[in-house]
């Protein structure tokens, strides 16, 4: 009888994590390391992922009530927008973009089955059949939906850009593969394939308008280029909320804003992943008792950014650093049922 009780639990992540670089996976998954502000791109993905899981967990409820609802929502998650430039922006991309995927999708071809469920699962030794007695693993899928008689899971993702390059590449997402695996065993069900719902993120910005200083500037411009010597410009003023809204909305009339693609998963696949889980964790286990988490620098700029943790590597180790930087959290505060604030969905 499996019982994770005695047990530590890994997730997909952790995993990835530890793979790229295990001083980034001992701050993280260790010491609980995380920055003192979650990245834009991270809060408004984990905002969108919210909202979409109210509409697709909606049942038989009224639309408007839950129109209504995700917006507050979404008014509450960005809740110092008067006060955030950011948070302002954001807002405004969240509330077009779950309104024009609404009209996007009126309806569906599925049936959603579940929203957000977890499951947890022992990690298998695939020579023996044996259960780690050291790591099980935990996961959460965005939705479990049926088509045709058939079980996919339902995966949201944001994109910057959705393209054929980032199109071509879903087929190498070690994620959803291995959570269709233990979610097959979890809930005893045989799992198809994969629907990813991707949503691309206007790139569009609000207008600031031009300073008098910048008008001026233009001003005494065009009337050097003009034969008159005079100009009828108008200084250019900010774009106001309404204004920006309808550019957004308008935006995502365009095509390719959505984008949705049914990948089956070939069931050879899992015999791989399962090997490689394992090896995973006994190299996991071995970094465990013997405390060393080598750094890859190969990996230090990887995004074309520079990793969460970059400015305690290069300040070595500075305590001062992380005191500054930042905060200790939850291990894995998507699984955290204390750190999940949002309500039952409706009935």
């Amino acid at each position: 009888m499996f019982d994770p009780q005695e047990l530590t639990p890994v997730t997909c992540s952790s995993l990835k994590t530890f793979k790229l670089c295990r001083k980034d996976y001992n701050l993280r998954f260790i010491r609980g390391l995380q920055g003192l502000e979650e990245s834009e791109a991270q809060y408004l993905g984990s905002v969108m992922h919210g909202a979409l899981e109210r509409w697709h967990g909606r049942g038989d409820a009224d639309k408007d009530a839950v129109v209504a609802a995700i917006f507050d929502y979404i008014d509450v998650a960005f809740s110092s927008r008067e006060q955030d430039e950011r948070q302002k922006k954001d807002w405004h991309l969240a509330r077009a973009m779950i309104t024009a995927y609404i009209e996007t999708y009126p309806s569906e071809d599925f049936d959603v089955i579940a929203v957000e469920k977890q499951f947890q699962c022992p990690i298998i030794n695939p020579d023996t059949g044996a259960a780690s007695r050291s790591f099980y693993m935990r996961g959460k899928v965005d939705a479990l939906v049926m088509r045709n008689g058939e079980y996919f899971l339902l995966e949201h993702k944001t994109a910057a850009v959705i393209d054929k390059s980032y199109i071509e590449k879903l087929p190498l997402d070690f994620q959803v593969t291995l959570y269709a695996h233990y979610l097959e065993q979890f809930m005893n069900i045989r799992i198809a394939g994969v629907i990813y719902n991707v949503l691309a993120k206007s790139l569009i910005r609000q207008s600031k308008g031009e300073t008098e200083e910048e008008f001026e500037q233009r001003r005494a411009d065009l009337i050097a280029k003009s034969k008159s010597g005079k100009s009828s410009a108008k200084r250019k003023l900010p774009e106001t909320d309404d204004e920006y809204s309808a550019r957004l909305a308008e935006k995502y009339r365009e095509p390719g804003m959505f984008h949705r693609e049914m990948l089956y998963i070939p069931r050879s696949q899992y015999e791989t992943l399962t090997a490689e889980i394992w090896e995973l964790s006994q190299q996991l286990l071995i970094a465990r008792r013997t405390s060393r988490w080598y750094m890859n620098t190969d990996v230090c700029f990887l995004y074309n950014r520079p990793c969460r943790f970059f400015p305690i590597c290069v300040s070595g180790d500075n305590p001062n650093v992380i005191e500054n930087r930042y905060r200790v959290g939850p291990i894995h505060p998507e699984l955290d049922e204390a750190a999940q604030s949002r309500e039952p969905m409706f009935t």
